[in-house]
């Protein structure tokens, strides 16, 4: 159960007062369905809380370093926070900085629950306008950093809104990054897709596709939903 600030799971908890974007169910279904247990180096692009960051450091495999890099200074500082209180202080690394100007050694694993918004859209919230806008982080510049970033064999593992997904395949196919897996997401059964998984990895390749129900048609949480998010969730 979430404490007022934030969110409790089964191995740690998360404050996110300080951050513009709250622990929702877009990062808890990347964090669980990332391809992490063979990575040894993982980037994390906008932590935020460093919700995913922490999901994936409970997944992976105890030699696997995490950097969470994060612009906004309020949720870089609520990251530390929340990776110093977990048991995987030592592997999670939280970075202040623009993706853009970031330089490491090449990574096994990109996430990214990226901004998707376009400019126009109204927030009463200045940093939960520049964690939502993507003026601060369009797709082009997302992925020219990831294909900087990434190692030959590496992966990136996004979720973003299915309406944006030919823009991104289009794109990255300029940096020979290409579909590995394409899951779409579907809030409710009966309902089309509102988002998707997507795993892009270097050179053509056989893409699987499926898809993920959140709830079934009576609003209980679907078998695969219970699956995937069972070892994070309290009450799973």
């Amino acid at each position: 159960m979430g404490r007022s600030r934030g969110f409790t799971f089964k191995q740690f908890h998360v404050d996110h007062d300080r951050c513009a974007m709250k622990v929702g169910t877009d990062g808890i279904l990347l964090g669980a369905w990332a391809p992490v247990a063979n990575a040894r180096r993982v980037l994390d692009i906008g932590t935020g809380s460093g919700l995913i960051a922490l999901m994936l450091a409970q997944r992976s495999r105890s030699d696997c370093v995490i950097d969470a890099v994060e612009l906004d200074n309020n949720a870089v500082n609520q990251a530390r926070d929340n990776v110093t209180a977990s048991p995987w202080a030592a592997r999670i690394k939280v970075i202040e900085s623009a993706i853009q100007e970031y330089q490491a050694a090449p990574y096994d694993l990109i996430v990214s629950n990226p901004p998707y918004f376009v400019a126009g859209q109204a927030f009463s919230d200045p940093a939960r306008a520049l964690a939502r806008h993507t003026g601060a982080l369009d797709s082009h510049g997302l992925l020219a950093a990831s294909n900087r970033l990434l190692a030959p064999s590496g992966e990136l593992a996004l979720i973003i809104p299915i309406a944006m997904a030919d823009e991104i395949l289009c794109i990255s196919a300029d940096y020979d990054l290409h579909a590995v897996c394409y899951t779409a997401v579907i809030t409710r059964a009966g309902k089309e897709a509102n988002r998707v998984l997507l795993r892009l990895g270097r050179g053509l390749n056989r893409c699987d596709r499926g898809e993920i129900v959140i709830h079934s048609a009576d609003g209980t949480y679907s078998d695969r939903y219970i699956q995937l998010t069972s070892p994070f969730y309290l009450k799973m």
